[in-house]
């Protein structure tokens, strides 16, 4: 009894650990659909405005998670290099506004506003654009190409390896991903462990 007691909070420790560090099943070539959501811009932003372009870097975030506070001049950076290099950056929050209060649509205006975003920060109240992505964390990023018409997934996980002092980033995921793919590759590393807050679904 005392041996499987221990195994079973064995099990229950590595669930929990992988949990916390955004593990999800590999989503290489995973197609996306077409979705349509409301902007901090006043407008609304579907998937497919963006056909003409090679790629989209797609990131699922916040306005509360601490984690996800961290990144929001990395993500201005990022949208300031590539879309001028056909592959634009949108951010989307698909956290339970009721809740975390802080990440209603109201307060994400606010903080695209005064965060000075220069790329769309879209909400998804019913939750449904993430869970076709799977999104597990704020922030969760993705690579999206453009192959036959499709959105194909090229790339899952973290932003790069280091939230807290972006000074000492040495793997910038997102960055490595998208320049393998404007070369004609696919990404040297296709999914990392996404880390920060859980994005907790509606039933």
């Amino acid at each position: 009894m005392q041996i499987k007691k221990r195994v079973i909070n064995f099990l229950g420790f590595l669930f929990s650990f992988f949990l916390f560090l955004g593990f999800v099943p590999k989503q290489k070539n995973k197609v996306i659909d077409n979705f349509r959501l409301y902007s901090t811009s006043g407008k609304w932003i579907e998937l497919n405005e963006y056909r003409n372009c090679k790629g989209v870097i797609v990131v699922f975030t916040c306005n509360h998670c601490p984690f996800a506070k961290l990144y929001p001049g990395r993500l201005n950076e990022l949208n300031k290099i590539y879309c001028a290099k056909g592959v634009p950056l949108i951010a989307i929050s698909s956290t339970d506004s009721m809740l975390y209060e802080e990440d209603g649509y109201l307060q994400m205006a606010i903080k695209s506003k005064v965060e000075q975003f220069n790329f769309e920060y879209l909400t998804d109240a019913t939750q449904v654009v993430a869970k076709q992505f799977n999104a597990q964390k704020t922030p969760h990023a993705f690579v999206l190409w453009r192959q036959e018409n499709r959105w194909v997934i090229k790339y899952s996980g973290a932003i790069d390896d280091n939230g807290s002092e972006p000074e000492k980033v040495e793997v910038p995921y997102v960055r490595n991903a998208v320049e393998d793919l404007l070369a004609g590759k696919d990404p040297s590393i296709e999914d990392t462990k996404s880390i920060g807050c859980q994005i907790y679904f509606r039933k």
